[in-house]
């Protein structure tokens, strides 16, 4: 089957960049806000997970049924349109503060993030030179942490109680969509996109899939329940804000470290060493008694978890013809979306645990370092074209 879009204009990278870059920034303190706000509205805290894992099922819905709408009114516009959709379920969730309202909102919420997520990492990596995609999904990556990063210190600035902050939040998410609104130029050329056979998708790569899997078990529990993990840790909401800054500074930081290296080693073992990194970060944080060690052991987790979707989403589309990107890039949403819905139901199974999802982030990580280095010894170097 084949899709076309609307745009003869140069693919850059300044509209996709800076849209994202303020929509991180309200989607960073979104993340925190959310779980600690419950109270303040009277909702219970115990809603926290359901509401994180039903976003990632709005994800996994939504990553199945972007190409369409790329397809038929193009990158820009298709900006406009989801930035706008996730702006509207916030406004909804201020108007009636209900658990049923709240848990709708917040599926449709993932249905419309999940189509940012798929323009922006498809409009980037819509270019045939392997070394030119790592560095733009390395600049994507940097921009979506640093503006989440930032975001989490809005929490010490602004609270979590009340209408200020989500006043703020829908601020953040209308000015993210004045570039794609402004500025016509500068999405990807018109080409014919194609969807990836079934047969293309048993050959696609098993560890990218399984990195996309695991980066989506780790970060919706990390997104959905650290941050109340980390105030009842600290009993704090300044330090809550910082400590969940650590997290995603250390998934900034870690980009072009990871972007360098992706080109020149095998990926399956790249994703294993992060795995590891991540494993060792868990076992500081559990015996971690001063807050600086609680700092750095935040932050190599972010490192870890945070690397995994971009060293993947690489390894998968390295096999791809620019015509499939967007189909692969759904694909590889799709698996991060099954993750991350069942992450957060999964490490709730874990509540009963000491130190309950660190545990639960530990075992992800162990296990899925032993599966990636069985795998790059199987194939020591992952088949990519070469640069152009």
């Amino acid at each position: 089957m084949e899709l076309s879009t609307t745009s003869s204009h140069k693919n850059s990278t300044f509209v996709p960049v800076t849209g994202l870059s303020v929509f991180a920034l309200a989607s960073g303190y979104l993340m925190s806000l959310i779980p600690l706000s419950l109270p303040s509205f009277g909702l219970d805290v115990a809603l926290a997970p359901w509401l994180a894992s039903v976003f990632y099922l709005g994800l996994l819905l939504g990553a199945t049924g972007i190409e369409p709408v790329v397809a038929n009114i193009g990158h820009r516009l298709s900006f406009i349109l989801f930035l706008a959709a996730l702006l509207a379920t916030i406004l909804l969730m201020i108007a009636l503060p209900l658990a049923e309202v709240w848990i709708f909102a917040r599926l449709l919420a993932g249905i419309a993030v999940a189509g940012v997520f798929v323009v922006v990492e498809s409009w980037l990596l819509m270019t045939d030179n392997v070394k030119q995609r790592a560095k733009r999904l390395g600049l994507y990556m940097t921009s979506l942490y640093g503006g989440t990063a930032i975001g989490q210190l809005a929490i010490g600035q602004f609270g979590t109680q009340g209408l200020l902050p989500y006043t703020l939040v829908c601020i953040l998410i209308g000015l993210a969509i004045l570039p794609p609104l402004l500025i016509r130029k500068g999405q990807p050329a018109a080409i014919q996109h194609h969807k990836v056979a079934m047969r293309e998708l048993r050959s696609l790569s098993r560890p990218a899939v399984m990195g996309c899997l695991v980066s989506g078990l780790t970060m919706g529990p990390i997104y959905g329940m650290l941050p109340i993990y980390i105030k009842n840790q600290t009993g704090n909401e300044t330090q809550t804000g910082l400590l969940m800054a650590m997290v995603i500074l250390g998934g900034m930081m870690v980009q072009p470290v990871v972007s360098f290296l992706s080109t020149r080693m095998s990926k399956s073992l790249l994703m294993a060493l992060c795995c590891l990194l991540g494993a060792a970060s868990v076992f500081m944080l559990v015996t971690a008694n001063d807050n600086i060690t609680l700092a750095v052991g935040y932050s190599l987790l972010g490192a870890s978890t945070f690397a995994l979707y971009p060293v993947a989403i690489t390894l998968a589309c390295d096999s791809m013809s620019t015509s499939k990107i967007v189909a692969a890039t759904q694909v590889m949403l799709l698996s991060y979306s099954v993750g991350s819905a069942l992450g957060p139901m999964l490490a709730s199974a874990f509540e009963h645990v000491q130190l309950s999802l660190l545990m639960y982030l530990g075992i992800c990580l162990a296990s899925t370092c032993v599966y990636m280095l069985i795998k790059s010894f199987k194939a020591p170097r992952d088949q990519q074209p070469q640069a152009t």
